[in-house]
């Protein structure tokens, strides 16, 4: 029987690895590794062979992964962490590296930051890639995992292993068509309005961000949406209203009106998300100094139906 050298285990086949046990599919695996399917195949053969295990079995639709798949989660990353701190000294020239970076946000910050970052360092000469998925209300396990390497959002995750920065303060607002009524006066008619409402995948809402306030006496939604951007298709010409930061009126809610809440609510904080791996990283260091500079610049302007300050 031929010997296989651990050797032969190089970066790639380990985030191959990684990447089937997050996506439970050789063929979604491939879509997001950029690769065919037989090319992902071929690398789970050779580590079938090299560690001498199935690694992942049949199941339905998909794969589930052995107790020895399970087992190699951790340590593979702690691998691929330490390769990639190698290079966290190296000369840093954007202008001769290609950049790839996948980032978890939702509409909001994805409309308001990073259109602006892209043609910028376009128009300099950066080659930049970014890919974005939605963010919801995020765990740890999305940058541990190391399926986005930056998050933007106002409820950041916990951990010793994860590092943050407060980038905005927005207070909110009540958004709705003034063709169509007044918006709420009063605690009591802002509860018995009908509302519209975000809901991620996890099933929370975005609701999560108003602190203080007794939600159970608000009016269950009228409508559920599973992103902003489909909120101004439903309020126009309605009744309805949406509880949102003043931000979106620079981004998804442009189109619709906006008042302040009829009550006291504190301000909401947009932080920016990252794990340590990427800490000293003169790449991600340089990512996150443009989205600090954009939103600096965010925080500067104002407009006459609402303010925007920058958290100290």
């Amino acid at each position: 029987m031929k010997e296989f050298d651990f050797t032969d285990l190089d970066g790639k086949v380990l985030r191959a690895f990684l990447t089937i046990l997050e996506e439970s599919s050789v063929s979604r695996a491939a879509d997001r590794l950029g690769v065919t399917q037989s090319a992902v195949s071929h690398t789970l053969a050779k580590l079938r062979a090299v560690l001498g295990d199935p690694l992942f079995v049949r199941s339905g639709q998909g794969l589930t992964p052995t107790e020895r798949a399970l087992a190699l989660r951790e340590p593979v990353q702690t691998v691929l962490d330490g390769m990639r701190g190698l290079t966290d000294g190296r000369p840093f020239d954007p202008m001769s590296e290609e950049m790839e970076f996948h980032i978890a946000v939702n509409d909001l910050q994805r409309e308001l930051i990073f259109p602006h970052l892209f043609r910028a360092a376009r128009a300099e000469g950066v080659q930049l890639r970014l890919g974005f998925l939605p963010s919801g209300v995020p765990g740890p396990d999305l940058l541990r995992s190391d399926r986005c390497q930056l998050m933007l959002t106002p409820l950041p995750p916990d951990g010793p292993d994860i590092f943050q920065k407060r980038l905005l303060s927005s207070p909110l607002m009540v958004f709705h068509d003034a063709t169509q009524g007044q918006p709420p006066k009063t605690w009591e008619e802002y509860c018995d309005a009908e509302h519209v409402e975000v809901r991620f995948p996890d099933g929370r809402n975005a609701r999560t961000v108003m602190q203080g306030v007794d939600q159970s006496q608000i009016r269950p939604p009228t409508v559920i949406l599973p992103h902003f951007n489909a909120i101004p298709a439903f309020v126009k010409g309605s009744t309805l209203i949406s509880t949102d930061t003043a931000l979106m009126k620079r981004g998804p809610l442009a189109t619709l009106d906006c008042a302040p809440l009829p009550f006291h609510c504190p301000p909401v904080s947009i932080y920016m998300v990252w794990h340590q791996r990427s800490a000293s990283d003169p790449a991600h260091r340089w990512l996150r100094a443009r989205v600090e500079e954009i939103a600096a610049n965010l925080s500067d302007l104002t407009d006459e139906a609402f303010s925007i300050r920058h958290g100290p």
